[in-house]
C-alpha cells in the first residue's frame, strides 16, 4: 500500500486502554476532528516510525454516534505497529485517517444477519450492534434480528464484550453465542464448546437463519473463514450473501 500524506490524517489522543491479556487490548482515541463513518468500517491508523509513518488498518469497535475511536487489537510479537502501540501511555497521540473506508456494513436488503467472528474480529459486529441499540433506544422500529458466533480460545479473550453482548442478548434482535475451543481450562464454563466453524451451523438452523433469509459474515482469522465460507457455500448459501473481513497477519503485514 501507498503511503499517505500526513495532511490526510487528524490526530488522535488515547483516553483509555484496557489490557484483555499480555496480546490483546482495547485502546479509546479522541479524535481531533469528528469524522464521519458507517458501523462495520475500519480506520487507518499510523504512528511515526523513524521519519516514516506506519500504517495500519483496523475495523472500528465504536459506533457512528460515539464520540471516540475504539479499536480491539491484537499484539503481533515482531510486527511493524502494534509493539510500538503497546508502549504507548494515556495522552499520547497516534494519527487516524481522516477518510474511513470498507464495505463490511450491514446489508440493508435482509432482517437477518449471522455474524461469525475469531477475538478480535468481533469488533465490527460491535459497532454494527451499539449502533442498533442507539437508534431503538431513539425510538427506532427495526426489524432486524442479529445472531453473533464469537469464537476463541479462552473465555478471558472475549474481554468486555462477552457481557456487553449477553446483556443486548436480553432485548430480544440479538443472539449472542460466545463459544471456546479449550473448554478443559474452565471446568466452570457453562456456553459453547468448539471452534465457530463447528457450531454455525447447529446455530444458524436452531435459529432458523438460512440461504433464503439471511445474509452471512465471517471476520477473524484467514483460515476460519475460509472453513465457514465452505460450511455456508454447502448450506446454499449464494457467495454474494457471504460478507468476509479477513483479521491476523495481514494486519501487520509489510505488504
Amino acid at each position: 500500500m501507498a503511503a499517505l500524506a500526513r495532511e490526510e490524517f487528524c490526530s488522535a489522543e488515547l483516553i483509555d486502554r484496557q489490557n484483555v491479556s499480555n496480546t490483546l487490548a482495547i485502546f479509546r482515541f479522541n479524535i481531533e476532528d469528528q469524522l464521519s463513518f458507517a458501523a462495520g468500517q475500519y480506520a487507518t491508523i499510523a504512528i511515526d516510525g523513524d521519519g516514516d509513518l506506519l500504517e495500519r488498518p483496523y475495523s472500528i469497535v465504536s459506533s457512528p454516534y460515539e464520540r471516540f475511536l475504539e479499536f480491539f487489537v491484537e499484539l503481533v510479537p515482531g510486527g511493524l505497529l502494534t509493539p510500538k502501540l503497546w508502549d504507548m501511555r494515556l495522552g499520547s497521540s497516534i494519527l487516524v485517517r481522516r477518510r474511513i473506508v470498507g464495505q463490511f456494513t450491514l446489508d440493508k436488503t435482509f432482517q437477518r444477519h449471522l455474524m461469525i467472528a475469531t477475538v478480535t474480529g468481533v469488533a465490527p459486529f460491535v459497532s454494527m450492534l451499539r449502533t442498533q441499540r442507539i437508534d431503538r433506544e431513539r425510538g427506532g422500529t427495526s426489524s432486524n434480528q442479529l445472531v453473533v458466533i464469537h469464537g476463541a480460545s479462552r473465555s478471558a479473550d472475549f474481554g468486555p464484550y462477552l457481557n456487553e453482548l449477553k446483556t443486548l442478548s436480553g432485548d430480544g434482535w440479538l443472539e449472542y453465542i460466545p463459544t471456546i475451543s479449550r473448554p478443559w481450562e474452565e471446568p466452570n464454563w457453562q456456553g459453547e464448546t468448539g471452534r465457530v466453524e463447528d457450531v454455525v451451523r447447529k446455530h444458524a438452523d436452531r435459529l432458523g437463519h438460512d440461504h433464503n433469509n439471511s445474509v452471512a459474515y465471517a471476520c477473524g482469522h484467514p483460515q476460519m473463514i475460509q472453513k465457514v465460507k465452505e460450511i455456508l457455500v454447502r448450506a446454499r448459501f449464494s457467495e454474494e450473501h457471504i460478507r468476509e473481513e479477513e483479521y491476523f497477519v495481514l494486519h501487520e503485514s509489510n505488504n
